[in-house]
Formats: structure tokens, sequence, C-alpha cells
């Protein structure tokens, strides 16, 4: 396994402070504190003309109540914080981390200034497969392991539900500036897939599902609809900010690492036959890499990511067990943690 240099991490972990520090200060009022569901969240409450509207900043942690408390020292240094951003990703590209190119990254800084990874839309699949490069500190090659023409995001329904805020924008209006269509599904008239119609490359939203049925739901937040998974409870639970390689930095909200990988050894049995089974080599790849190095990095968060697993049910273990049965040396890493 290859590594990225101390100075190329040290380089990605600058550029993903500024990105948060970035989003801080772009509070409009006054912070608020508020409790929903006994979690406590902050909210932007500002005047837009006569009506006060809260927007939605995160949930409550000690780094975020920091940042907001320094907002008006952050708003000043804007300028200044964007041009160090693109000295970092013009480093971080130089050292070989991957990149995003410009349809990928006009998409995600799209969804970022309409504030879907702020209302906890969160980016699966390959796409943020590839950020654990910074997070990590792991190359990834680009080859087949790390492309793909689609870019799922996924979100709790019920957090959708409870936040009380929406996207800045109708998303539909976003993606047709950028050449995207809507996808109609058979059978249902909700919108939850965007194809742009210059290329192949295809924007998805998915939902955990929790009941028996794998259908489609509504994400009020969003504005759009969502193809319900059964699973996806597991990866999507504490998600982590992460940093993309474009113009100066896109901040975006992807699964912890050792939920990922674990989340890749269950779906890796779900694919069915055929043209599936190229993406099922691909998940069991994807697990594989990131299984060691955590293995090695964070062992005790991969043990408690693959016992918590383990421990939801027999569907579960069968799931992980067939796929770990066609990966000798991954499975002889877990079973030693």
């Amino acid at each position: 396994m290859l590594r990225h240099s101390l100075t190329t991490n040290s380089a990605y972990l600058d550029l993903l402070r500024s990105l948060q520090d970035e989003q801080a200060s772009n509070v409009r009022g006054t912070p608020t504190r508020e409790m929903r569901n006994g979690r406590a969240y902050w909210y932007d409450v500002h005047r837009v003309g006569t009506t006060v509207r809260k927007t939605y900043i995160g949930e409550d942690t000690p780094d975020l109540a920091d940042r907001l408390r320094r907002t008006l020292a952050l708003a000043q240094d804007r300028q200044a914080r964007s041009r160090r951003r693109t000295e970092l990703v013009r480093t971080l590209r130089a050292a070989g981390m991957l990149g995003t190119d410009a349809s990928i990254g006009s998409l995600l800084a799209t969804m970022e200034r309409l504030g879907v990874f702020r209302l906890g839309g969160t980016l699966v699949g390959t796409q943020a497969f590839r950020l654990y490069e910074g997070e990590l500190g792991i190359r990834i090659s680009g080859d087949e392991l790390a492309q793909t023409g689609d870019i799922d995001i996924a979100q709790f329904e019920r957090l959708s539900l409870a936040l009380s805020d929406q996207v800045e924008e109708p998303l539909a209006d976003g993606f047709r500036a950028l050449d995207f269509a809507p996808v109609p599904s058979l059978g249902s008239r909700s919108i939850w897939k965007w194809r742009q119609t210059r290329s192949d490359l295809m924007v998805e939203f998915l939902t955990p599902s929790f009941r028996p049925e794998e259908d489609i739901r509504d994400l009020p937040a969003l504005g759009v609809a969502a193809q319900s998974l059964h699973f996806l409870n597991f990866l999507i639970a504490g998600p982590i900010k992460a940093a993309a390689l474009y113009r100066s930095g896109v901040l975006v909200q992807i699964p912890r690492p050792e939920r990922f990988a674990v989340h890749k050894l269950i779906v890796a049995d779900r694919r069915r036959a055929g043209a599936d089974q190229i993406k099922s080599r691909k998940d069991r790849a994807q697990a594989a890499l990131l299984i060691e190095a955590l293995a090695e990095d964070r062992p005790d968060e991969l043990r408690e990511a693959y016992q918590d697993a383990m421990e939801r049910g027999p569907q579960w273990r069968a799931h992980i067990g067939a796929t770990l049965k066609r990966m000798p040396e991954t499975a002889t890493k877990l079973a030693a943690l």
C-alpha cells in the first residue's frame, strides 16, 4: 500500500480546515443553538425583508461551536483564505492526489452552494472512495478502482423532515444550468436521478429503507425524491467532512471510511449476476484497500464498525460472510482485530 507524504497530508488537512472556516464565515445573522429530538443543532437566524429565516448550519460539535464564535474574524480573512486554498489544491494535485474533473467538480460545487451537504446530504459510492486519499493519507490509483460516471447522494429521510430548512434554490434548476435532464422512473412520477445531456454522468439520490420494500421516498430538505435502500443507514451514520480538489476546493460530506469498507462487503454480495459482477469486484477491491489501511492505522474504529454490522442480524452476517469467503486475506485482517 502506497502512502502520501506527511507534507501532502498536512496540506490536505489545511485545505479541509480552511473550507470549514469558510462555511462558518457565511453566517448572515445570529448563530442559535436548538434542541430537536434530544440532539443539538445550530441555525443561522437572520432577517430577509420582514421575515425571520432560520438556516441550518450543522449538528452541534465543539469544533463547529468554536468556528461560530469566530465568524467575524473568519469573514475578514475570506479573500486570503481563498487564495491559500487555490495554492493548496495545486500542491495536492502536483503531489499526485486524485483531482476532480470539471463536470463532476462543477456539480459538487453547485450542490455545496445550494446547501446539499450542509443539509445532511452525503456523497457515497466511488466519488466518496476517491476522497479517502486525503482522510487516510493513502494513494489511490486512477484506474478502474477509482473511476465512475455516477454521483450518488444519500440522506436520511427523517433528518430531511426534521431540519425545517431546505436548499437555497431547487436542485432541478441548478442541474439544468449544468445540462442535466431528469431521468423518468418506471412506475413512479418522482424524479430521483438526472443525466448530463453532453456526457454519461449521472447523479442519483438515495435514502435508507427501514421497511421491507425498497421504494421511492421524498427528501423535503433537498426537494427531490430518493431511491430507498436497505443497509444504507449503516453507511451514512455519523458522516465526516472532506475536500474535493476542484478550483479552490469543495467542502463535501462522506461516510466514515470504516463504515464505507464494511458496507462494501455487504453490497458486494447483494449485486446480481451479469454486469453487476463487475461492480461487485470493484466493491471488494475498494473494501480490501480501505481495510488494509484501517487495520494498520485505525484498528479500533474498524473493529467497532465491523462488530456493529455483524450484530445487526443474520442477513447482515450472511452478506458479509459470503463476501469474505472470496477475500481470505481481508477476512484474516478482520479476524485479527
